[in-house]
């Protein structure tokens, strides 16, 4: 059979659903990323449809406590979805099309060809049409197993005087972080007992783990290891002499969203922050703001040579979790040693708090990525703040421990201290602002010039430099005394 032109589904679309094609309407293609056109022209592709209607979601500065910014967006978000996803779902109904509903940001996932493009395209409620390529984890630049050894306290965590903090009583508790990654080892005994769903007997997923791949696991797994290394940088502590976390009394919950080859998607990036908002059953079922984490570490970057031909992709999703009172902790990546290296969704938002990665002597890996950020036109400064990524040993898959050096390995430190900081100061949770201001004047600022630094600090290369949780500590004491933070 032979098929119609786009241009004659166009107007049949138009006749169907009653568009409206005014004569200096802006050409479809203009609101379709590049890759997007590329792939389709090759038969159906996957893409996210963002929406024009976008929620609101500036009252939630105003509301005192972190469960009610919570359930603000939540409302918010869930609402806009509601109201205004209607038209477009019986539309790809009705083209018979797969297709997948967000509200963390008003949009869909969709698996279309050309034709399907370019009618959605033409709509006027859809904003843009964007890519939704398999992308890869910034994979450790090194990797050594390290044996199950009995080692006391790693370099890295006393290096940054975690255990300074815990003498003073203080390691997390009462504390939740999160982490998206390539799953999480939950019986390693490094993490387990810290695991929010495991009460010491039984173990309950519901609320504390979600797998957005295209294979998901109802319980927590991580066939590729990279996960289980960063989650154990946070919280690990196996009990014995294994203390390889910066808080070993906080509660982890987890969300997988790169699989067992370390790929993942916006579409599987997007499901994890969803999750985080308002955690679910592992069916997806039954949301629930009241359970969101506090803190949630992101080892991993979405890359224009894998498709994110977008910069700006995955900012409303971030500014979505931010506005909930949660912070994001994102690695800078690996991409160093050159200037503007900063460069890929989600590590060069401002609302992100991106990390750089230092050796044991401080000194800025060669690896780690530098600003200013250029992809965006920003010029902004990135990374936020460096923290210890070179030799990190931390726990593994099947039980295991290995040696990693990475930006990856390095965010997993600021994740942590965050949740020492709020266990310390329960008034910090959910003031993302002042935890971020109280990391950056505590840091121990390292001088540099490169790459187009105004600044000794902060600057392109550490930010505002390497982390020290003791003296982040008695930073946020001071805080409670006096006058809110109105340093940054």
């Amino acid at each position: 059979m032979r098929k119609l032109p786009v241009l004659s589904i166009l107007m049949l679309m138009a006749i169907l659903f009653g568009w409206s094609t005014p004569a200096s309407a802006t050409p479809w293609e203009s609101k379709v990323d590049a890759w997007v056109l590329e792939t389709a022209a090759h038969g159906p592709t996957e893409f996210l449809v963002m929406l024009e209607q976008q929620a609101d979601l500036s009252p939630s500065g105003g509301l005192p406590t972190k469960a009610e910014r919570g359930q603000f967006v939540y409302q918010a978000l869930t609402a806009t979805a509601a109201s205004s996803q209607g038209p477009m779902i019986a539309a790809l109904q009705q083209m018979g099309v797969e297709y997948r509903a967000y509200w963390v940001v008003n949009a869909l996932w969709v698996r279309g060809d050309l034709e399907v493009i370019a009618a959605l395209a033409q709509r006027p409620d859809v904003r843009h049409v964007y890519a939704n390529p398999s992308v890869r984890l910034d994979a450790p630049v090194e990797q050594t197993p390290a044996g199950d050894l009995s080692k006391g306290i790693e370099w890295n965590i006393a290096l940054v005087g975690a255990p300074e903090v815990w003498a003073l009583g203080y390691t997390g508790q009462g504390v939740v972080v999160a982490g998206a990654d390539t799953g999480y080892d939950w019986t390693h005994l490094a993490i387990q007992n810290q695991y929010r769903g495991w009460d010491g007997s039984t173990a309950d997923h519901d609320y504390n783990w979600f797998d957005a791949t295209a294979a998901p696991s109802l319980t927590p797994i991580d066939p590729f290891g990279h996960g289980t290394h960063t989650m154990g940088t946070m919280v690990g502590d196996d009990g014995g002499s294994n203390q390889i976390g910066m808080a070993p009394g906080a509660r982890w919950i987890g969300c997988r969203n790169m699989d067992a080859s370390g790929a993942g998607t916006p579409d599987t990036y997007i499901a994890c922050y969803q999750w985080f908002i308002a955690p679910t059953r592992v069916d997806g079922s039954d949301p629930d703001p009241d359970l969101a984490p506090d803190v949630i570490n992101n080892s991993w970057g979405c890359p224009k040579s894998e498709g994110c031909d977008d910069p700006n992709i995955l900012l409303a999703v971030v500014q979505a979790v931010r506005a909930a009172g949660i912070m994001t902790v994102h690695s800078a990546g690996n991409s160093g040693p050159n200037c503007s290296t900063v460069n890929t969704p989600a590590g060069i938002y401002a609302e992100s708090f991106s990390v750089g990665a230092t050796t044991n002597m401080d000194i800025l890996a060669s690896f780690s990525s530098r600003g200013p950020v250029t992809v965006d036109d920003s010029n902004r400064l990135k990374p936020d703040i460096s923290a210890p990524g070179v030799n990190i040993r931390s726990c593994y898959k099947d039980g295991t421990y290995a040696i990693m050096g990475g930006t990856s390995m390095a965010a997993p430190h600021v994740a942590g201290l965050v949740a020492l900081l709020i266990s310390a100061e329960p008034g910090l949770r959910g003031q993302v602002d002042d935890l971020e201001t109280i990391i950056e004047q505590s840091a121990l600022h390292i001088v540099s010039a490169d790459c187009s630094s105004l600044l000794p600090y902060p600057n392109n290369l550490y930010g505002w430099g390497r982390i020290q949780a003791l003296e982040a500590y008695r930073l946020s004491a001071l805080q409670r005394f006096f006058l809110p933070m109105t340093l940054k």
